[in-house]
């Protein structure tokens, strides 16, 4: 058993209540005693100094992708180093269950430290709770837990097939997903504006997350569409939980592209009059004004279909026929090219020798060199490459950035993997600077310097906020009973330093961070405990249907 004591810290609870001096005991994994300053019982306890620091509750990274880089490495550095101490995964994909024609469990993440033997091992994974059992076996220097992918799902049963799905295809997804969320997934998670998991109709995802509310469970969603569709988008993912009776909750908040950007102050009026109705919806948002996809995305979902993009790209009339969509967008799907022109997409990882020189040029500055246009620039890399080629999109707008932040059910989301920038390549890093950076930037920048909304409510937008949305009990507060789950840092000083040009820049102002009361960072510095535990959502009692499907 250790124990702790923080003295001469001012504490944020997270509940958005008023800073105060205190001193903080924590014994084993469990929060003991909030004292007086120079109150607490040292006894047995190692004693640190945190005068000048704010200490407050560790911080809830609802959007994570550490789906294989957690299974590789558990220290998580680049999360812990912002203060992060719980990681909640799933958007789109997740490696398990591997079952019918989804037999890549690792297709999208890679493998775990690119070790091919996590495939063989991931193959007997056929229920969702077997890969949250092997990272438990791992070990994690963060609490986590995940959604279930709904690309996922329609992978196991419909493979990259486009098109409606029969009734008994519906019942075998069906089964998955109650079968995940037995296993303790926190919902259904989609990733709508990419293929396969955008040929699921809304009718399908519906009786999917009528699953999801007989446990309680969340629908969380990147939207069909966030361009000049963005409201028909958010009219799809309101009408799911409508219909389903699953809570919503919204990835990535943006408006992209510049003719978009005048929307979003309509989708914020929209959702603050459904909230004030009684219906929850809750969102995260990255902090920057690029986002990061792959370069694929700017050819439509179409072209993937049966999982022969490169098949169709290789062929000039299949070819021809999809420089077409992409010159002339037919308004069914989102054209992350054409929204702010090509000179706002830089690919970022390419891997051949030949192209590594054009790493940081833009589309524009690219195809000039290859003397083509941009679209079939576009297409021979995505042709010759021999993955996916991560890529940043200039989309968004500054001004919706500080908008958004205002509202008080947006809080902060990494869309980023962990990982220690000190043992990765290039190739393995998440090559977006919110891995790194996202959390420090929102305290440093947006809280601190630009004063968009106080220190305490900060610090509830990243714990009890997301704590109180995922019902993760005991978490997301300092109180005495709660999980010592704990971050000092200095108001300051936090800052991020990562670009995307030097994505692997760790943070700045994190002091010290504890883990269900095991210190992972000490001064500054990862200690390699791996003390985090698996977070179950949703409730382990099947409610009776809604029957509002």
């Amino acid at each position: 058993m250790c124990a702790f004591v923080i003295k001469g810290g001012v504490l944020i609870d997270g509940t958005g209540a008023s800073r105060f001096p205190a001193d903080l005991r924590m014994d084993d994994h469990r929060i003991t005693q909030i004292a007086l300053p120079g109150a607490a019982d040292e006894t047995a306890a190692e004693v640190i100094q945190a005068d000048g620091l704010v200490v407050a509750p560790g911080f809830i990274d609802v959007m994570s992708h550490s789906v294989s880089t957690l299974l590789e490495d558990g220290r998580s550095v680049s999360k812990i180093t912002q203060g992060i101490t719980t990681e909640i995964m799933g958007e789109g994909w997740t490696p398990a269950p591997v079952w019918g024609a989804n037999t890549e469990p690792f297709r999208l993440h890679g493998c775990p430290g690119g070790e091919k033997s996590w495939e063989n091992r991931a193959r007997n994974w056929t229920r969702f709770g077997d890969w949250m059992s092997a990272q438990e076996g791992v070990g994690a220097s963060v609490n986590f837990g995940s959604f279930l992918g709904g690309t996922t799902v329609r992978l196991c049963v419909r493979g990259h097939a486009a098109g409606p799905s029969t009734p008994e295809e519906l019942d075998s997804m069906r089964r998955i997903v109650r079968e995940s969320m037995e296993d303790g997934a926190f919902g259904l998670a989609t990733a709508l504006e990419y293929p396969p998991g955008s040929f699921a109709d809304t009718d399908e995802l519906t009786v999917l997350c009528g699953e999801v509310a007989r446990y309680g469970g969340i629908y969380s969603t990147h939207l069909r569409a966030e361009d000049d569709s963005i409201l028909e988008a958010l009219d799809e993912a309101l009408e799911i939980c409508h219909r389903s009776g699953a809570r919503l909750h919204l990835y990535h908040l943006k408006a992209a592209g510049r003719s978009s950007w005048p929307k979003m102050a309509q989708l914020l009026q929209r959702i603050n009059g459904i909230r004030t109705l009684g219906t929850e919806v809750y969102a995260d948002m990255y902090l920057y004004t690029s986002a990061g996809t792959g370069l694929s995305s700017v050819l439509p979902p179409w072209a993937s279909t049966d999982d022969r993009l490169k098949d169709r790209l290789a062929d000039p009339r299949e070819r021809a026929q999809i420089y077409q969509a992409v010159q002339t967008p037919d308004g069914t799907w989102e054209p992350l090219g054409s929204l702010n022109g090509p000179a706002s997409v830089t690919p970022l990882g390419l891997r051949l020798p030949n192209h590594l020189q054009f790493n940081g040029q833009s589309l524009v500055k690219i195809s000039e060199a290859l003397g083509l246009d941009w679209i079939d620039t576009a297409i021979e890399l995505i042709l010759k490459e021999p993955g996916r080629i991560f890529t940043a999109f200039d989309l968004m707008s500054e001004d919706n950035i500080e908008r958004q932040l205002l509202e008080p059910w947006v809080m902060p989301g990494s869309d980023a993997q962990g990982f220690d920038p000190s043992r990765s390549s290039r190739d393995a890093l998440g090559l977006h600077p919110r891995a790194c950076g996202n959390f420090a930037r929102f305290l440093g920048y947006y809280v601190r310097d630009r004063g968009l909304m106080s220190l305490e409510e900060g610090v509830r937008r990243m714990t009890s906020l997301p704590a109180r949305h995922l019902r993760l009990a005991g978490r997301g507060e300092l109180r005495t009973g709660a999980f010592a789950d704990v971050v000092v840092f200095d108001p300051h000083e936090i800052r991020d330093r990562a670009t995307f040009l030097e994505p692997g820049h760790l943070s700045e102002g994190v002091h010290h961070v504890w883990v269900n009361g095991q210190p992972v960072v000490r001064a500054g510095l990862t200690t390699g405990a791996r003390p985090g535990r698996r977070l179950h959502g949703g409730s382990k009692v099947r409610k009776p249907s809604a029957d509002r499907i």
